[in-house]
């Protein structure tokens, strides 16, 4: 049978942890005393026992199951390694994807902490949440127990339970035959979102059908070693694709536990339709899979086959370099199937690509005058999505200094101190609000913060995904091409932001007004755009639930090097 995803009415919670919201609402104010320090928030607190022991993966351990439907990635290397471009370059498949966060995507500690505080927190809701979340997340196993008539289970004995029969399936993420098994079936429409994909379990070995990129492929080597059939598929190269599992909608609860309507908790496929990367047809795959150089030969066996492209290698960079470090020091804890380096040089290979393809940052303008400093920052987006995009805990602000010719600080927006709060920011502060989007600052405890604020049906700021009902704030920057007043609803700017003229698509601007005081000339401003993917009040939100997975989680976040990573830069003196 052709088997199908949950319906939209069933589904609920987490959804892929490499990914982008939506907006509604209003901004509350903020309280603002100009000269006052900036409030310095409370540490949160790790996990009860402090930092564990580090545990690094010992070695690759590309998995060897096999269900009805699914196999492990070393079926798939014994013909899609040792390959190369023409520039010889090593692009072979499963040494590009073992290190991906897709590839990890259920070893995911945080992924695996929030699952457990969204069940603590809506009990009732547990097995909508375990199906919702393994949908994307551990996909293979999730298809299969639903094929079988099995539950669908996550924690406890569920699939995260090494003597689970799924529990190889389970780890190994999103993994090669999940992604080429996937059909063209309601691709890029509602009915394909939220993990909606479809895969033919009705096939058996070697007639399982799995799709490629090139047309007339020859057939029987991958039919004799595999047990499934190639076969062209277009729709491998198209950003609906994608969108199965990266468009989310979840079903958001009042205060009772009653379900009200679904929410768009990530929407990147929707972002990137209303932009110029669409209507140029630029792929997903184009930034995320960059193109090898010419031609490969994307399989051992025969010996006989010319190259073929192009070729988009299985790097599959995000932004979550913060998880592959964390991977990197105690994936063994985890079965991480890449060793340490090969995690490492993907945290690396993330912060290049936020560093040189996310954004730009230029001072438009920097004048002195009666003792004010006024300076113009312009961000402009690169994505093909808003930035930040996918999951609701992602933000990027501006850090800007301005110092004297002594090189004394006389003004400073937007510091992030050790324990990972945003000097200034209303949300470190105080969970109960957020920072406004700013046109023009003024003062150091106001701070320019591009980010999604999620509010319940109450109108209350919310960090649990099934209570959120709408964006109190998303002024995450958009993509070029994007006509802010015709976005749809799901993607519309919610705040201030929508307010600003100056916040456009591809980008802002920020104004800074700045008393120099008794400073001596000339000054000089420095300014960055910083980026994380786990905000510090989403993180202390999630380690206030107390279970066995948040407090282990919060002994690796505690231990973890969570600098931030630099965006871009800019600096004038005047």
């Amino acid at each position: 049978m052709m088997h199908p995803r949950p319906t939209a009415a069933l589904v609920a919670a987490i959804a892929v942890v490499t990914a982008s919201l939506a907006g509604c609402a209003g901004e509350p104010p903020k309280a603002r005393t100009p000269a006052a320090p900036v409030a310095s928030p409370t540490t949160i607190v790790t996990a009860p026992a402090g930092a564990p022991a580090p545990n690094p993966p010992a070695g690759t351990r590309l998995a060897t199951f096999t269900t009805a439907d699914f196999s492990g990635p070393s079926v798939c290397a014994s013909c899609h390694a040792n390959m190369r471009d023409e520039s010889g370059t090593d692009v072979s498949v499963p040494d590009d994807w073992r290190a991906t966060m897709m590839a990890n995507a259920a070893r995911d500690p945080v992924w695996q902490a929030k699952v457990s505080s969204e069940i603590a927190r809506n009990p009732e809701l547990t097995a909508v949440i375990e199906e919702k979340c393994t949908t994307c997340h551990m996909p293979m196993a999730e298809t299969q127990a639903v094929a079988f008539g099995q539950p669908v289970t996550a924690l406890g004995d569920g699939f995260l339970d090494p003597a689970h029969e799924l529990h190889a399936a389970a780890i190994d993420g999103v993994s090669c035959t999940l992604c080429h098994q996937v059909s063209d079936t309601n691709l890029g429409t509602r009915d394909g979102f939220s993990g909606h994909y479809v895969v033919d379990t009705s096939t058996e070995a070697p007639n399982r059908i799995i799709h490629g990129p090139y047309e007339q492929p020859f057939a029987r080597p991958m039919q004799n070693m595999s047990g499934y059939t190639p076969a062209f598929g277009a729709h491998m190269l198209t950003a609906e694709h994608c969108a199965t599992c990266h468009n989310l909608y979840t079903p958001y609860v009042d205060a009772a536990g009653t379900v009200l309507g679904e929410f768009p908790e990530q929407t990147p496929y929707t972002e990137w339709a209303n932009s110029r990367y669409s209507a140029e047809a630029t792929s997903c795959q184009e930034c995320h899979m960059p193109l090898a150089d010419g031609g490969v030969v994307i399989s051992n066996r025969p010996g006989r086959l010319a190259p073929r492209e192009p070729f988009f290698q299985h790097v599959l960079v995000g932004g979550n370099s913060l998880m592959l470090g964390i991977l990197a020091t105690w994936g063994g804890d985890m079965e991480a199937g890449a060793d340490a380096a090969a995690l490492e040089e993907k945290a690396a290979l993330t912060a290049d690509q936020v560093a040189g393809a996310t954004a730009d940052l230029a001072l438009e303008s920097l004048v002195l005058a009666d003792g004010t400093l006024e300076a113009d920052l312009r961000v402009s987006t690169l994505t093909g999505h808003k930035f930040p995009t996918s999951f609701p805990s992602r933000r990027a602000w501006l850090h800007v200094t301005v110092t004297d010719s002594a090189g004394t600080i006389v003004f400073e927006s937007g510091a992030r101190s050790p324990d990972g709060a945003i000097a200034g920011n209303a949300a470190d502060e105080d969970p109960a609000t957020f920072e406004p989007h700013h046109d023009v600052i003024t003062s150091p405890d106001q701070v320019q913060i591009w980010e999604p604020i999620m509010g319940n049906s109450d109108g209350d700021v919310t960090y649990t995904l099934l209570r959120a009902a709408s964006y109190l704030k998303d002024n995450r920057l958009l993509p070029e091409g994007a006509d802010k007043p015709a976005l749809p609803a799901d993607i519309a700017v919610a705040g201030a932001a929508a307010g600003d003229s100056d916040f456009v698509g591809g980008g802002d601007v920020v104004t800074y007004r700045v008393e120099v005081g008794d400073g001596v000339a000339p000054f000089t401003l420095s300014a960055e755009v910083l980026y994380e993917p786990l905000s510090y009040r989403f993180v202390a939100d999630l380690l206030a639930d107390g279970t066995a997975l948040t407090e282990r989680f919060g002994g690796y976040w505690g231990a973890a090097d969570r600098t931030p990573l630099q965006v871009a830069v800019a600096e004038g003196t005047t």
